[in-house]
């Protein structure tokens, strides 16, 4: 194959299906992978559609799964050009500290960090010898902010950002370059997925008044939320790009807040989140 080789995980919905289908119209061969091939027909469907069948190939991978990573690892000896790694797959684990469970946590951190080190680790050798590639993570606005009744998914996102930030600086001297989407809100199951969790938690819990009101205004939100193609398209500029950033923050308020919080005391911060989410 001569195109340019891009392997996207968590590309049964969502972020993942849209950059792959972005990335095969932009002229690269695709290798998505997702951890139940009977979640593909949606991305098939899509692909038939654009005429873009022969551009992609569908892999299963489950990203937690050592035989799965190292089973893919084997069938990447099929392709002599890649170029990106796009570390999509992940999920969102809902629930205010007390009610979650240490193995909820591990979960999470086994599919949103170590997911993402176990792939990159079977790529980066590929790379490393080419000297070229973009690593391309895609973290999100909690990795830059913390929020309560998503502690999980936080601190996950928290360590994506440490772990991508010591990587980029490894592999830049071996031409590769690392980079991070930071999503905010935007429509996608991942929220839906998260409430849902919540709710099966733990009946009558102690936060349930809390959890109440930010559900209330995650819903009252739902009308602002940004389309998915905007992370989609960015993901595939990061790829292309002459000289990629470390961050690229995308959505709305995403930039602002952030910036508001690197610059209130904490205190002031703190009052301002309170007040929005428990009023």
């Amino acid at each position: 194959m001569k195109k340019k080789q891009a392997i996207v995980t968590g590309a049964s919905s969502g972020f993942g299906l849209m950059t792959v289908l972005e990335l095969a119209q932009s002229d690269y061969h695709v290798i998505a992978t997702m951890r139940n091939l009977e979640k593909s027909k949606l991305l098939e469907n899509e692909l038939t559609k654009l005429k873009l069948t022969q551009n992609v190939d569908i892999i299963k991978l489950d990203v937690t799964s050592t035989e799965d990573v190292n089973e893919f690892k084997h069938k990447l000896e099929d392709y002599n050009n890649i170029q990106v790694l796009v570390n999509n797959a992940g999920f969102a684990q809902g629930g205010f500290t007390e009610d979650v469970s240490i193995e909820k946590y591990r979960k999470q951190f086994e599919t949103n960090v170590l997911g993402v080190i176990a792939v990159s680790q079977a790529v980066i050798p590929r790379m490393r010898k080419q000297r070229s590639g973009r690593i391309i993570n895609l973290s999100s606005v909690s990795g830059l902010i913390g929020f309560p009744s998503l502690s999980a998914y936080v601190a996950s996102k928290h360590a994506l950002e440490g772990f991508s930030e010591s990587l980029r600086l490894e592999l830049k001297p071996f031409g590769i370059d690392v980079i991070l989407i930071e999503p905010g809100s935007y429509a996608t199951n991942i929220w839906n997925s998260s409430i849902s969790e919540v709710k099966s938690l733990k009946n009558n819990s102690t936060y349930d008044v809390f959890m109440e009101k930010i559900q209330t205004r995650l819903k009252n939100e739902e009308k602002n939320l940004g389309n998915p193609i905007e992370v989609a398209k960015l993901i595939t500029f990061a790829a292309k790009t002459a000289k990629p950033k470390l961050r690229y923050a995308v959505g709305k308020g995403v930039k602002l807040n952030h910036l508001v919080k690197r610059m209130l005391p904490w205190r002031m911060w703190e009052k301002i989140v309170l007040k929005l989410l428990y009023k």
